[in-house]
């Protein structure tokens, strides 16, 4: 899986680790639904020092599409819900995504 930091560079991520990584990128997701900046920073700073401790970096010459983009070190709780709602419709007008019911049985 390759993970682009926003404003950063490229991590490659084993498959085994994408577990993990799904994990804390659905607690961040879930802060910022609920407007909570504390448990927002924590997931933020959770899920980048996880990229960067376990992915390798891709190289500047190796051009690879990003699987998935995470936010910035700097992004603020208002910044990445106006980036999620845009994600979540091409129009930028429909709220976040509700979780998937089968995973929340």
């Amino acid at each position: 899986m390759i993970v682009r930091v926003m404003e950063e560079d490229q991590y490659r991520l084993d498959d085994i680790e994408s577990h993990q990584f799904e994990q804390l990128d659905q607690a961040l997701l879930a802060a910022v639904r609920a407007d909570d900046h504390v448990q927002f920073i924590a997931s933020r700073d959770a899920l980048l020092a996880f990229v960067r401790e376990h992915g390798d970096k891709v190289g500047y010459i190796e051009i690879v599409p990003s699987d998935i983009v995470v936010p910035a070190e700097d992004i603020t709780l208002q910044e990445a819900k106006t980036l999620l709602i845009d994600e979540a419709s091409p129009g930028g007008s429909q709220p976040l995504p509700e979780e998937n019911s089968e995973n929340a049985e």
